[in-house]
């Protein structure tokens, strides 16, 4: 199955794309066969890929541009050590998150930190304590701890 790179995704990252979509379909389908899901790699790959066309190289949630440049070069050893300054650098990284719970794959691409953020939060789940956060950021201090 080809999966080519998207003509928007800078150079760099082109070469880096084939090997990331497989990566990521073999660690999420040995994942989903674990959890009773369908595990079939191919499966995977292609709408790992479709989520990416679809996204146009933005984060689902955000619209924000992602830094394709880092697919394929997070490491866990690097970042076991270095967890603030490691996470802002890969904030924009561009990470699968599920749509749905079901075990079929479906995806959208965001970023890493959307989907730290984002968690286990369903689409509605998300909205409404992002509207929360903005309802609230008057109350913040520009002074006092914790101001953005």
């Amino acid at each position: 199955m080809n999966t080519p790179a998207p003509d928007w995704m800078p150079e760099a990252a082109r070469a880096t794309y084939p090997g990331w979509v497989q990566r990521k379909a073999v660690t999420l389908s040995k994942r989903d066969q674990k959890l009773g899901g369908v595990g079939n790699v191919q499966q995977y790959r292609l709408a790992i890929h479709e989520a990416v066309l679809a996204s146009e190289g933005r984060d689902h949630w955000s619209g924000e541009w992602l830094d394709w440049d880092l697919i394929g070069t997070y490491d866990n050893r690097e970042a076991a050590g270095d967890q603030g300054e490691h996470k802002k650098r890969y904030a924009m990284l561009p990470t699968l998150d599920r749509r749905t719970r079901q075990p079929e794959p479906d995806f959208v691409i965001c970023a890493w930190r959307t989907n730290d953020a984002k968690h286990d939060m369903t689409p509605q789940e998300l909205l409404q304590f992002c509207r929360a956060v903005v309802d609230h950021s008057p109350h913040w201090s520009s002074e006092g701890p914790g101001a953005p």
